[in-house]
């Protein structure tokens, strides 16, 4: 199939997310037809490096054989069965290997973040409700935080461009200071800020948190509003004020979780953890859809009764899939048999030290980097900038899709030093 036929039926049948279907006549989508390790490749056999991951996602490559396999083999017993009043092994290993990793004991399964950050915020006011603290119902997540665009998640989340228009059908949550380091005053490092954004937190906490139910925020890097990075401080003093508060801290590592922030999961950088923890992109290695929430043995034992009502009554068809729990058990193996986190370290000093003459380009403002994370923002950016850096780096093979004026990097982690070189000139080259 050409790219042009595929294109055109593209066209007249297909909705794409996060897209004004108009644009497309400017900027048509690249017709894919398969993908090798840090590869995307088009129908007429151009090929384009995945520097984002495809939306944060694959970790480990496309057509990776270890998780094929994986794959295969759970095809040949049972491809998917409901969670209500059955298991299977896979769901169960899953749950057990991320219950030893993270330290929190039960694990409820969705389809995709948007679907974890609604269990979350189902699950904490439920909780206080059974606890008898009804009157727990509010929410508070950060300025320019994201965590979904379902009705609940969309509720607390804070990008005017997707949360605007849906307003009138929003509950209203309140947003605290963002601890996002760009915003620190002249001379003010990262940690004071950081703590001087919690002391926000603590103000709306002494007022409100006997009505207050929990939480939200994206541990150390807030992703949809430009890769906003921030110090660990914050997650620690955060921790406290939860603790002092009686408030529940969800943790939505969806896009930051399994070793993006260069440790298994973010949290650990500030050595706290969540009450809950909501997991999805890189869960499956960018597989299958696949998302889930951990919770405390406090939590769980709040709804463990004989009355129905008071049991978590909330459930999607393709909970716990097998296939899905399958491609995460084998993404699990390679962090494990492969040493994937030291080994990310290697490559990030090295990314990092290719990009010197990027960082140093005098368009390129807040150059910043965690994991294998990298960001900038750039000074003289027109209107149409992203989708005109997001074309010209296409016509050097490389797939990027800047956030407004934010260009970033998360490239799967079997990326080895070509590709690093080709994405830092590429990027050099969109610049100039």
């Amino acid at each position: 199939m050409t790219n042009a036929n595929l294109l055109a039926r593209t066209q007249a049948v297909l909705w794409h997310p996060c897209t004004q279907m108009k644009h497309l006549e400017q900027t048509p989508p690249l017709a894919i037809a398969r993908g090798e390790g840090p590869w995307l490749i088009d129908t007429e056999g151009r090929r384009y490096l995945d520097a984002i991951s495809s939306w944060w996602v694959n970790l480990f490559g496309h057509a990776n054989p270890r998780i094929n396999a994986a794959l295969i083999d759970q095809l040949s017993r049972i491809e998917h069965v409901m969670l209500a009043g059955c298991t299977h092994a896979p769901v169960v290993e899953l749950s057990e290997r991320l219950a030893a990793l993270t330290g929190l004991g039960h694990a409820f399964y969705g389809s995709d973040g948007a679907s974890a950050t609604e269990i979350a915020l189902k699950m904490s006011f439920h909780f206080w409700r059974n606890s008898g603290r009804p009157e727990k119902t509010g929410f508070i997540s950060l300025k320019n935080g994201y965590h979904g665009e379902t009705l609940g998640a969309l509720s607390v989340t804070d990008v005017a461009l997707f949360k605007d228009i849906y307003a009138p059908l929003l509950r209203h949550s309140h947003q605290a200071t963002s601890p996002d380091a760009r915003l620190a005053a002249p001379g003010e490092s990262a940690h004071d800020y950081a703590l001087r954004a919690a002391a926000d937190l603590e103000a709306h906490l002494a007022a409100h948190a006997e009505r207050t139910a929990a939480i939200i925020l994206e541990p150390l890097v807030q992703g949809a509003t430009g890769m906003a990075m921030y110090a660990p401080v914050y997650l620690q003093r955060v921790r406290e004020l939860c603790d002092h508060y009686q408030v529940h801290l969800i943790a939505d590592e969806i896009a930051v979780g399994f070793g993006r922030t260069g440790t298994m999961f973010a949290c650990e950088q500030a050595g706290i953890r969540g009450d809950f923890l909501c997991l999805s992109k890189g869960l499956t290695g960018g597989y299958l859809p696949l998302s889930c929430v951990l919770t405390t043995d406090a939590v769980y034992a709040a709804f463990y009764d004989d009355a129905t009502a008071r049991g978590f009554l909330h459930s999607h068809s393709y909970t716990g899939n097998p296939l899905a729990c399958r491609a995460a058990l084998a993404v699990l193996d390679i962090f494990e048999q492969d040493g994937v986190i030291d080994a990310n370290r290697v490559k990030a000093a090295r990314f990092t030290a290719l990009l010197a003459e990027v960082a140093a380009h005098p368009r390129v403002r807040n150059f910043r980097h965690v994991g294998m994370i990298w960001a900038f923002d750039v000074a003289d950016a027109a209107p149409g900038f992203s989708d005109d850096f997001h074309r010209r780096a296409l016509e050097q093979g490389v797939f990027l899709r800047p956030i407004g004026d934010t260009v970033y990097f998360m490239p799967p982690y079997v990326i080895e030093e070509p590709e690093m070189r080709l994405l830092a000139e590429t990027t050099l080259a969109c610049l100039s």
